[in-house]
């Protein structure tokens, strides 16, 4: 086994203890290590499989993936480091697992190219000084020539690269520098692998055949029209189904060429291009003749089936046709017949209310004339009095019943909860009731061994823990003392119970009269026994209430003009100065509740 190359193994190492942001400026040495004259071809491959072995070739691939922009030398740096590390590929022949060497490094190199390409190729667009372009620009060039360098010694990645979408996005721009560039990678292509065409999806040749032509006709630059039309003829050479896809495809290919492109300074390659296209054009009109004999025998084949196939059906279609066109038309004739009538009774309702009024302001007008003319003013006071009643009484009824509609679910709840607690009461009263009481069990007494056991830790806990001696007088002001604090808590317990009774009395008493006035009938179907429920048997409550009574009465009498400002107040609220009397109490069944 040959020694390893001792310039690759202290550069190893040293990489080994470097830190990383130096990591880039000594992948660069591999530049001199690599360009040595002295090597020769053999030599070279052997230092290219060393610097693989030590893992430097994945160190500049790791390198080239990351933010370029924070590397020493910035894209310079990069661009060097991607045309090492195509030299590296290029030539080396991996012996142990070449899988891995061909199906993922290899293509990772390729990929990490092309997105160094587009990013240098933004950068170029938007740079402003010319010094910035060009340094732009020649590292472009040095990327799109790694590749190329790259794809030229692994020609199965020639493929590889025409398929992926970061080619694409190089290739479809109105740059001029970029454009002319890219499409001399194109050429490269081509000229290393010429049958890479048939190996690529056909969504990919369409794009590049769609992005060739249309940079022919949407520029006027020379070396853009000469580049594309010298890409469309090696495409044309090298693949002859493709002139049959210009033809077809491109069909004003033709006129595009010969009319923009003819006198640009290369004529020649126009004019092989326009004698290919012509020529199968030419040898493609008898085949479309043929086709299209083809095609008339069969469609005329076609047809006649389908005629007789018709034939056959045609009894049982008109059935069929006659059959939905009669219903059709019945059911026509019922809706014309139902709109009449519907006419018809608008037409004589709408009679009806005309005769209605008409009679309502001939008995107005009779009216008129029998009433005394000193009477008429008098007589209309009455009629807008009657009229606004009536609008009042109708505006009221529809304000009740949009809040009993708003206030009726909320009573649903109540009266439910009223239910479920009246239930629950009843239920937990009879389980009350059915509860068996526990027999009486006789407290068992203390033998006469636990009886001495339980003396003796009493003396034990007496000698340990001595009492203070007390008088018989302290003695007895203590007990009094405490006889005094007993006798007050027992009275305070006695008024806290009254009290509570009370407060259920009350509680009790408040529900029974909420329920009362729940369940009250109204008065229409009110009787005499219902009265005395809630009538007072106190006088001067029944006169308090008898005034406030006569007084609502009377406000209820006023004409409709002093009233005009009440009708968007609820129906309990009353003008302070039209009601005197408070009403501050509420009589039920002899009981006065505050």
């Amino acid at each position: 086994m040959a020694a390893t190359d001792p310039q690759v193994l202290a550069l190893a190492a040293q990489i080994t203890e470097s830190r990383e942001q130096d990591i880039p400026l000594l992948l660069l040495k591999l530049k001199g290590i690599l360009s040595s004259p002295s090597l020769g071809c053999e030599e070279s491959n052997k230092i290219k499989q060393d610097i693989y072995d030590y893992g430097l070739t994945q160190y500049c691939l790791l390198v080239l993936k990351q933010d370029h922009s924070q590397l020493h030398g910035a894209w310079a740096t990069a661009a060097q480091l991607a045309e090492i590390l195509s030299h590296c590929c290029v030539g080396l022949e991996v012996k142990e697992d070449p899988e891995e060497f061909y199906r993922k490094f290899l293509p990772s190199v390729i990929d990490s190219l092309l997105v160094l390409g587009k990013r240098l190729q933004v950068r170029f667009i938007r740079a402003i000084k010319d010094k910035e372009k060009q340094d732009f620009l020649h590292w472009f060039q040095m990327v799109t020539n790694a590749i190329c360098w790259l794809f030229g010694g692994h020609i199965q990645l020639a493929a590889r690269v025409l398929q992926n979408d970061r080619f694409l996005q190089l290739l479809i721009t109105d740059d001029v520098e970029t454009a002319i560039v890219m499409m001399s990678v194109l050429h490269n292509i081509l000229r290393i692998n010429s049958s890479v065409l048939l190996q690529v999806e056909e969504e990919t040749l369409h794009s590049v055949l769609d992005e060739l032509v249309y940079k022919l006709s949407s520029t006027t630059n020379p070396a853009v029209g000469s580049a594309a039309t010298k890409l469309l003829l090696l495409m044309a050479k090298s693949c002859k189904q493709l002139v049959q896809l210009f033809t077809a495809r491109y069909k004003g290919l033709k006129g595009l060429l010969s009319k923009q492109w003819t006198g640009k300074g290369f004529d020649r390659e126009v004019n092989q291009l326009l004698d290919l296209l012509y020529l199968e054009q030419s040898s493609g009109k008898g085949e479309m003749q043929k086709q299209h004999e083809a095609a008339c025998i069969i469609q005329a084949a076609w047809r006649g089936f389908q005629t007789r196939k018709r034939l056959k059906k045609l009894p049982q279609a008109v059935v069929t046709l006659q059959r939905s066109f009669r219903a059709k038309r019945e059911q026509e004739l019922q809706h014309l017949t139902k709109q009449k009538e519907d006419e018809a009774l608008k037409l004589q309702m709408q009679l009806q209310r005309q005769r209605a009024m008409r009679l309502f302001h001939e008995r107005q007008l009779a009216l008129l004339e029998v009433v005394h003319a000193s009477q008429v003013n008098k007589y209309m006071q009455e009629m807008e009095e009657k009229s606004a009643l009536t609008i009042q009484r109708f505006w009221r009824g529809y304000r009740a019943r949009r809040i009993f509609h708003q206030q009726k679910q909320s009573l649903k709840e109540y009266k439910a909860a009223v239910i479920i607690q009246r239930a629950a009461c009843k239920f937990l009263e009879k389980r009350r009731r059915r509860r068996p009481l526990s027999p009486w069990k006789e407290p068992k007494g203390l033998t006469d061994e636990q009886r001495l056991a339980l003396q003796q830790k009493v003396d034990d806990y007496i000698k340990l823990h001595p009492a203070s001696q007390m008088s018989e007088e302290t003695s007895r002001e203590l007990h009094m003392q405490a006889q005094a604090k007993l006798a007050q808590f027992l009275l305070r317990n006695r008024l806290d119970q009254r009290a509570a009774q009370r407060r259920e009395a009350l509680l009790a008493q408040v529900n029974t009269d909420v329920e009362l006035l729940m369940n009250a009938p109204g008065l229409a179907e009110t009787t005499e026994k219902d009265f005395g429920a809630f009538m007072s048997r106190s006088i001067p409550v029944a006169t308090k209430a008898r005034q406030a009574h006569n007084t609502m009465l009377k406000y209820t009498r006023w004409p409709w003009w002093k009233k005009l400002g009440d009708e968007f107040m609820e129906d309990d609220v009353i003008p302070d100065d039209a009601i005197n009397t408070e009403l501050e109490t509420l009589f039920i069944g002899g009981r006065k509740s505050f």
